[in-house]
């Protein structure tokens, strides 16, 4: 029974360790689900290095690290860690996963190649499903779909940065929140930031709070209006 017993506790440190998670890749029915993962690092940039995870029901993480090189202008607010769920609607899952099936689940060579491309981040797209799985790390690809599909995770990442920048200024200096709400508008309307849905309770928050600029409020409404949530 003792050697039982130590197989069962084995078991059990295993399964509450600290940062496991045994029920990754798990839907809420205990079935396996597919997900595609991606990674940026760039130590030039705030954040120097995040991860996106979405899954094929619609469930996701984003993790980013603080860091980086200071704001050049010295009034931007900085970046912090954040380690979180998100949702991603189903039109871009969808579109994600396609992608993902039509690239060969990344088991292929996303890599441009070229010498005189410019240093953009290192990146590296992840599949795992019951397909299979693959993997490829670049800087830059020629591959359209690829291109596409990092365009995606990068924007989702902006939003949720963004999200973490508004919810500090709500907190510390109102005053900054019409400059920060103008700027994730301009980026929502140029695509460089999507799943909106994924920020708004700082944005209800805000559009709710009449102390606030009239104007901040406005645009925090015409955020949420535009959100999808699927």
């Amino acid at each position: 029974m003792s050697l039982l017993r130590s197989l069962v506790w084995a078991v059990l440190l295993l399964v509450i360790a600290p940062g496991a998670n045994p029920a990754a890749g798990l839907g809420g029915d205990g079935q396996a689900v597919a997900q595609i993962r991606f990674t940026y690092e760039n130590p030039k940039l705030q954040p120097p290095k995040y991860a996106v995870t979405v899954g094929e029901d619609g469930n996701g993480h984003f993790r980013s690290e603080p860091g980086g090189p200071p704001p050049a202008d010295g009034e931007t607010m900085p970046t912090e860690a954040q380690d979180r769920p998100i949702h991603i609607s189903k039109a871009v899952r969808e579109s994600m996963f396609a992608t993902a099936r039509k690239s060969k689940l990344f088991a292929i060579a996303c890599e441009d190649g070229g010498k005189n491309i410019a240093y953009q981040g290192t990146k590296t797209l992840a599949y795992e499903g019951t397909e299979g799985q693959g993997s490829c790390t670049y800087n830059w690809s020629k591959l359209s779909q690829i291109d596409k599909l990092t365009d995606q995770f990068e924007a989702i990442a902006a939003t949720l940065d963004e999200g973490s920048k508004l919810q500090r200024q709500y907190e510390h200096g109102r005053l900054s929140l019409d400059t920060e709400l103008e700027l994730l508008d301009q980026m929502v309307q140029q695509g460089r930031a999507i799943e909106v849905e994924n920020i708004a309770p700082v944005l209800r928050t805000i559009a709710g709070d009449d102390a606030v600029l009239q104007r901040v409020q406005r645009r925090a409404r015409a955020l949420l209006q535009g959100a999808k949530e699927d």
